[in-house]
């Protein structure tokens, strides 16, 4: 499976497509120095396949190199970040 991760900003949400169909997305609000990921969803036909993962490394890598912190709202990034303790770092405190 060829998928392709894009940031849509003006849509505030990081996208997954196959060809030309969207089939996953996060979304997230950028405040402040950090980002909120609030939600992750892929379509039903397409989980379990690595698209939630993709999306997740993307938005964070994008955190990263913003030199942005992160809260993760969606459990989906929190359990992902918790499984991949290279990312760990990015966590924000909570306020």
């Amino acid at each position: 499976m060829d998928v392709t991760i894009e940031d849509n900003a003006p849509a505030a949400r990081f996208e997954a497509y196959e060809g030309d169909d969207l089939v996953g997305f996060a979304t997230y609000t950028r405040k402040a120095g950090v980002v909120v990921y609030q939600h992750t969803e892929v379509e039903p036909e397409y989980r379990r396949q690595g698209i939630g993962g993709a999306l997740v490394r993307a938005a964070l890598d994008d955190a990263r190199q913003r030199g942005l912190r992160v809260r993760a709202l969606c459990p989906f990034v929190s359990s992902w970040m918790d499984r991949h303790p290279e990312y760990r770092d990015l966590g924000a405190q909570e306020e």
